[in-house]
């Protein structure tokens, strides 16, 4: 009985000085923190509305919320507005057409579509910066002047690369008179006609594309046939000889070549 009373004893004194032990570690340890914290003020941030003090303090904001908006609509403008819809449909057909659906990888074929876009459209671009970004840089125009002129040579490609029948057929939906000039034709109705007339050249040359593939395709198809070989699959025998002709002819040259040249010459 004494000797089992003092073990309790004992384990007692330990617990107690574990207990002791740990709280004097956390104090050591919440005492850097609390000091760190007062020598270092942290920073707040408040979002808020507050009374202006000017009607300047107004425009500033909404030309901001304005960028903001553009910003947001970035990507949907580079796809909509420029060369890089063709492209990448058409490295789509092609990648679809030779079958290697991993083959060059989605990133590539974007980043390819993206540098063609930036490579086709470089002329538009120094003619906005020309007309409109500069002289607004340098406060000669407004920002609506600015933005009339950046659009003119946008809407210059745009025209070149649209259809006729395209165009009359949004001009005819919006239920708007017969334009007598581009400058008659609103943005709104370009741009959906622009991207329908980009849509229907990209399935042609995608077609074209895709011609002598499928001949390979029936070809192999065909051969192994008739030698009773119906278990395997055609796309096995066909791919390497599909790759060989891409190569021998030198396939990517021929068809950025081609897109480059459709744009320019459109």
């Amino acid at each position: 009985m004494g000797e089992s009373s003092k073990g309790k004893n004992i384990s007692k004194a330990k617990a107690i000085l574990l207990f002791a032990l740990c709280s004097l570690l956390s104090a050591s340890l919440a005492i850097p923190a609390v000091a760190f914290s007062a020598t270092i003020p942290l920073p707040s941030l408040q979002i808020g509305l507050g009374q202006a003090d000017n009607p300047g303090q107004v425009s500033v904001l909404l030309q901001v919320v304005a960028l903001l908006t553009i910003l947001s609509l970035a990507p949907a403008i580079l796809i909509l507005m420029t060369s890089f819809t063709r492209l990448a449909v058409v490295f789509s057909f092609l990648k679809h057409a030779m079958g290697t659906h991993q083959v060059p990888p989605a990133q590539i074929i974007v980043g390819l579509a993206l540098f063609l876009t930036l490579f086709i459209m470089m002329p538009v671009w120094n003619k906005v910066n020309e007309n409109a970004l500069q002289p607004y840089l340098n406060e000669e125009i407004s920002g609506a002047e600015a933005l009339e002129a950046a659009m003119y040579p946008i809407r210059q490609f745009m025209f070149r690369q649209t259809r006729e029948k395209d165009l009359a057929l949004f001009v005819k939906t919006a239920r708007l008179s017969k334009p007598n000039a581009p400058r008659d034709v609103p943005t709104s109705v370009l741009i959906p006609a622009f991207v329908v007339s980009e849509l229907k050249t990209a399935f042609i040359i995608g077609f074209v594309v895709y011609v002598p593939f499928l001949i390979i395709d029936m070809v192999v198809a065909s051969v192994l046939l008739s030698m009773g070989m119906m278990m395997l699959p055609p796309i096995m025998i066909s791919l390497p000889f599909k790759l060989m002709l891409f190569v021998l002819v030198d396939g990517w040259h021929l068809i950025v070549g081609s897109l480059v040249k459709s744009f320019m010459t459109g």
